[in-house]
């Protein structure tokens, strides 16, 4: 029996489910990750420019088959394996070991640090998460709140009239009712605590965690690989198939905002918070983009062990490949810093090797992570400073700004996060996890002090 197109409904699909909207993205992520395709980029647009429907979806099928199978050129300098034995072989030989610090009180307060810094760090960042830098900056000087120092209102927003009607729906610091409102940065590491971790076990499977995820929340909750990835899980394709079919967001930052809770449950090992990264990321992912994960969740895991910035970055790179694209960005980064770089420099570096309105570059891991990284080293363990100058850069401002909020809420403790950014949240969050809806952060505290081993 023939399908009968008239019960396709394209329009009612997000771009995120249909891969013929994406074949650009997907050849420039082949074309990064080396492979030899350059001959199909003429054929990408034209297919991508068909009316929507079966016979472009086809088609796209083709060329995912085309695009995904060539070869990686043979000049191609990078080493970025999938499989963990590989990425463990490919680590700079350079190795730090931390201390495992005691399950006490004050292991207890740096996890809670953790917990707030990655909440309100998001929450600075949610109200202008796809606003490009030139319109954020205009609405942060009009409001005279640049360079950015504090929470931005609905008041700060309305002086700039143009941007208002657009960006008003959105959660301004003003707005709150004594919480933090749901958002992918933070469902994640809820739903790894509960719904993962507090699941299965530190034992858990990638496969467990894609049954958490099609069992936690609905489709709408996921975005870009994630998204594909559920949808890949729904029609049977197990993990890590599931990173790789269809998928040409495979190395953006999804997986790379949901390292925190490996990081927090394995205070002072960094290996092993990592490990657990893998599992989680190559559900949705592939290369740099789990590598991102597993740089994240062992800088988490050695910031609960040492108050070194440089120590904490050290120790996310010995975690994934030396040879791989993310660890060069890193390493850059690093160096800018240790140059002499200014502030200013180095993070108008960071702008000029990526390009804010290509929604490729603004979503990628790498770009993001540079960004991390910048803001951590620049930010000398201030927990305003270092937040705000990742937000105020702009990319993924929640994302960065969650992240580095919570690597210095875990070596700074909840003393070193000024009660300015705590009081709007009071010690809640909602999630749009089923069953859960508001936590409170005590009691995620908690549970990760639980789950370590």
């Amino acid at each position: 029996m023939n399908f009968d197109p008239k019960y396709l409904n394209m329009t009612a699909m997000h771009d995120w489910e249909l891969y013929s909207k994406s074949l650009d993205t997907e050849l420039r992520e082949c074309l990064d990750e080396g492979r030899d395709v350059a001959q199909y980029e003429a054929l990408c647009r034209a297919v991508g420019a068909l009316p929507p429907g079966p016979v472009r979806e086809e088609l796209a099928d083709i060329l995912f088959k085309a695009l995904t199978g060539a070869p990686i050129r043979a000049d191609y300098p990078y080493v970025e394996p999938d499989d963990l034995g590989a990425i463990r072989a490919e680590r700079p030989e350079a190795w730090q070991e931390f201390p495992v610090p005691a399950r006490d009180d004050r292991l207890r307060d740096r996890i809670r640090g953790a917990w707030l810094g990655r909440i309100c760090g998001c929450l600075l960042g949610k109200p202008v998460e796809g606003m490009r830098t030139p319109d954020m900056h205009e609405l942060l000087k009009n409001s005279g709140n640049f360079p950015l120092t504090r929470y931005m209102t609905l008041e700060d927003l309305k002086k700039t009239p143009r941007l208002a009607e657009r960006w008003t729906r959105r959660a301004w610091a003003d707005s709150l009712n004594g919480f933090a409102p749901s958002d992918d940065d933070t469902n994640y590491t809820v739903l790894a605590a509960k719904g993962i971790v507090g699941r299965f076990g530190r034992g858990f499977t990638s496969d467990d965690v894609a049954v958490a995820w099609m069992d936690c929340q609905p489709k709408n909750a996921y975005c870009t690989a994630e998204r594909r990835a559920f949808r890949n899980f729904v029609i049977g394709i197990r993990p890590p198939q599931s990173a790789v079919y269809k998928n040409p967001d495979r190395e953006y930052i999804g997986a790379q905002i949901r390292a925190d809770y490996f990081g927090y449950i394995n205070p002072g090992d960094p290996e092993t918070a990592a490990e657990m990264a893998w599992r989680d990321a190559r559900i949705s992912h592939v290369k740099n983009g789990v590598y991102g994960e597993m740089f994240v969740a062992a800088m988490l895991a050695a910031a609960a062990a040492t108050d070194d910035v440089e120590a904490v970055i050290q120790a996310g790179l010995g975690e994934i490949p030396a040879k791989s694209r993310l660890s060069e960005a890193v390493r850059t980064v690093f160096g800018d810093f240790k140059a002499g770089l200014s502030e200013d420099e180095c993070f108008s570096a960071i702008a000029q090797r990526w390009d804010e309105f290509k929604g490729y570059d603004w979503v990628h891991t790498i770009s993001n992570a540079e960004i991390v990284t910048a803001s951590l080293l620049y930010g000398g363990l201030d927990y305003g400073k270092s937040i705000c100058r990742a937000v105020q850069t702009g990319f993924d401002t929640d994302c960065n700004g969650a992240t580095v909020g919570s690597i210095v809420g875990m070596m700074r403790g909840t003393a070193g996060i000024p009660a300015m950014w705590t009081a709007p949240i009071s010690n809640a969050l909602d999630t749009s996890i089923f069953g859960v809806n508001r936590v409170s952060v005590d009691e995620m505290v908690d549970l990760t002090m639980s789950h370590m081993a």
